[in-house]
């Protein structure tokens, strides 16, 4: 099932570089291609559409995304970080904040926000 193999090739994204993980898209892609062009006229309309369309949205965006998903990789001298579980973190203690804030107006919200990220960051 080429949905269950992209799923895997996806999983392996965390655990891979970049070469390996463009290389298993890259040949699931050859290996899948004329099912992903698939097309079927539709009975009530006589329009031919794609088959498997969720499919074909899911490795469009992939492959579309794929220069953007690897900037960490690409610029290691930076120190970017390959998953956002640090940002996570920090908005979840900025919600957990707000939350035990929560009758601020939206001036004194926005003040709150601007001052949690200046005394994390300085």
């Amino acid at each position: 099932m080429p949905a269950i193999e992209l799923m895997k090739i996806i999983k392996l994204m965390c655990h891979t570089d970049k070469e390996n993980f463009v290389g298993a898209f890259e040949r699931w892609l050859e290996h899948w291609d004329v099912f992903l062009k698939e097309r079927a006229k539709d009975p009530t309309t006589g329009k031919s559409r794609y088959v498997y369309r969720k499919l074909r949205s899911a490795y469009l965006s992939l492959e579309r995304n794929m220069p953007f998903l690897w900037t960490w990789y690409d610029n290691i001298e930076l120190g970017i970080p390959n998953t956002n579980n640090g940002l996570e973190g920090l908005f979840t203690d900025l919600k957990t904040k707000l939350r035990n804030h929560n009758g601020l107006s939206k001036e004194h919200r926005k003040s709150f926000i601007d001052h949690y990220f200046n005394t994390k960051f300085e």
